[in-house]
Protein backbone atom coordinates (compact mmCIF):
# COMPACT_ATOMS: atom_id res chain seq x y z
CA UNK A 1 0.00 0.00 0.00
CA UNK A 2 1.28 3.38 -0.94
CA UNK A 3 2.07 6.02 1.60
CA UNK A 4 -0.15 9.17 1.24
CA UNK A 5 2.90 11.42 1.43
CA UNK A 6 4.64 9.50 -1.39
CA UNK A 7 1.47 9.71 -3.48
CA UNK A 8 1.37 13.48 -2.93
CA UNK A 9 5.07 13.71 -3.90
CA UNK A 10 4.36 11.69 -7.03
CA UNK A 11 1.54 14.08 -8.01
CA UNK A 12 3.83 17.07 -7.46
CA UNK A 13 6.52 15.51 -9.66
CA UNK A 14 3.99 14.78 -12.41
CA UNK A 15 2.60 18.32 -12.36
CA UNK A 16 6.12 19.76 -12.37
CA UNK A 17 7.11 17.58 -15.33
CA UNK A 18 3.99 18.61 -17.21
CA UNK A 19 4.67 22.27 -16.52
CA UNK A 20 8.25 21.98 -17.74
CA UNK A 21 7.20 20.07 -20.85
CA UNK A 22 4.68 22.72 -21.86
CA UNK A 23 7.06 25.56 -21.02
CA UNK A 24 9.60 23.96 -23.33
CA UNK A 25 6.95 23.58 -26.01
CA UNK A 26 6.06 27.28 -25.68
CA UNK A 27 9.72 28.23 -26.11
CA UNK A 28 9.94 26.03 -29.21
CA UNK A 29 6.85 27.74 -30.60
CA UNK A 30 8.31 31.21 -30.12
CA UNK A 31 11.66 30.20 -31.61
CA UNK A 32 10.14 28.47 -34.65
CA UNK A 33 7.77 31.31 -35.45
CA UNK A 34 10.48 33.92 -34.88
CA UNK A 35 12.86 32.06 -37.17
CA UNK A 36 10.22 31.78 -39.90
CA UNK A 37 9.43 35.49 -39.71
CA UNK A 38 13.11 36.44 -39.67
CA UNK A 39 14.01 34.28 -42.69
CA UNK A 40 11.02 35.54 -44.67
CA UNK A 41 11.82 39.15 -43.80
CA UNK A 42 15.47 38.79 -44.84
CA UNK A 43 14.54 37.16 -48.16
CA UNK A 44 12.02 39.92 -48.87
CA UNK A 45 14.65 42.52 -48.00
CA UNK A 46 17.19 40.94 -50.34
CA UNK A 47 14.74 40.65 -53.25
CA UNK A 48 13.38 44.15 -52.70
CA UNK A 49 9.71 43.51 -53.35
CA UNK A 50 7.22 45.93 -51.84
CA UNK A 51 4.79 43.20 -50.76
CA UNK A 52 6.23 40.79 -48.14
CA UNK A 53 5.48 37.51 -49.96
CA UNK A 54 8.19 35.42 -48.34
CA UNK A 55 7.43 36.79 -44.88
CA UNK A 56 3.88 35.51 -45.22
CA UNK A 57 4.95 32.18 -46.75
CA UNK A 58 7.59 31.41 -44.13
CA UNK A 59 5.28 32.50 -41.30
CA UNK A 60 2.58 30.11 -42.51
CA UNK A 61 5.11 27.29 -42.92
CA UNK A 62 6.31 27.93 -39.36
CA UNK A 63 2.71 27.81 -38.09
CA UNK A 64 2.13 24.50 -39.88
CA UNK A 65 5.29 23.08 -38.31
CA UNK A 66 4.14 24.32 -34.90
CA UNK A 67 0.75 22.66 -35.21
CA UNK A 68 2.43 19.41 -36.24
CA UNK A 69 4.81 19.62 -33.26
CA UNK A 70 1.96 20.29 -30.81
CA UNK A 71 -0.15 17.41 -32.12
CA UNK A 72 2.82 15.04 -32.12
CA UNK A 73 3.91 16.03 -28.60
CA UNK A 74 0.47 15.88 -26.99
CA UNK A 75 -0.33 12.49 -28.54
CA UNK A 76 2.97 11.05 -27.37
CA UNK A 77 2.45 12.10 -23.72
CA UNK A 78 -1.19 11.12 -23.22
Amino acid sequence: MENPSSRKQNNNDNSRNTLLRYAGLAFQMMATLGLGVFVGYKIDQRIGWRFPVFLIIFSLIALAILLWQIIKDTRRHE
